[in-house]
């Protein structure tokens, strides 16, 4: 029912805001679209550059990144651990963890326990585990929470240079991204 009527399109090098009051369904929207939730009506399509449509929810997720409200860490584990974990996970041939974690200013951390990280830390992390996700469609909710000044900046060069490359961004909002998007407002 909170989707009805609901129809958007993105191409590749665009970025979309979703934006509503709390309860209005924008990370329902984006769980949707990953296929963590299945919808009772209507489809989610991602054509690929081949031109072919790709409906299913399985086939779906080799495409999409996705950034949530939890960070989705082992309390444990290094920065350094995490980011090598989730390039496995993710199929990336020989990625450079070192680039990652200086991109998004986590070096001199790199090697210690998660969970003496701040939560802008933490953040920062999951923007890393993005980037080196090198999936074409990033699904971001609230990616501003948590981050001081220097690492909103951080957020929005990153989904812009993202979608410089030909990347889409669609990001659940309360905050202003200072980038260019399109705007999809949700009703509560």
């Amino acid at each position: 029912m909170v989707f009805r009527g609901l129809g958007f399109r993105l191409r590749a090098g665009q970025a979309l805001t979703v934006e509503g009051p709390n309860g209005s369904g924008k990370t329902s929207l984006l769980r949707v679209i990953a296929g963590f939730l299945r919808p009772e009506e209507g489809a989610i399509r991602l054509e690929m550059k081949d031109g072919q449509p790709v409906a299913a929810r399985e086939e779906r997720s080799a495409f999409i990144g996705w950034l949530g409200h939890q960070d989705g860490v082992k309390a444990q584990m290094t920065p350094r651990e995490i980011l090598r974990f989730h390039a496995q996970l993710y199929g990336v041939r020989q990625p450079d963890v070192g680039a990652a974690l200086n991109l998004v200013a986590l070096a001199r951390v790199a090697d210690l326990p998660v969970q003496y990280l701040s939560a802008g830390q933490k953040k920062r992390l999951a923007l890393a585990r993005l980037k080196l996700s090198d999936r074409p469609l990033w699904l971001l909710d609230e990616p501003l929470s948590a981050l001081d000044a220097a690492g909103r900046a951080l957020a929005a060069g990153l989904v812009r240079g993202h979608c410089a490359e030909g990347g889409m961004a669609i990001i659940a909002t309360h905050e202003p991204l200072e980038l260019e998007t399109e705007k999809l407002l949700l009703a509560a």
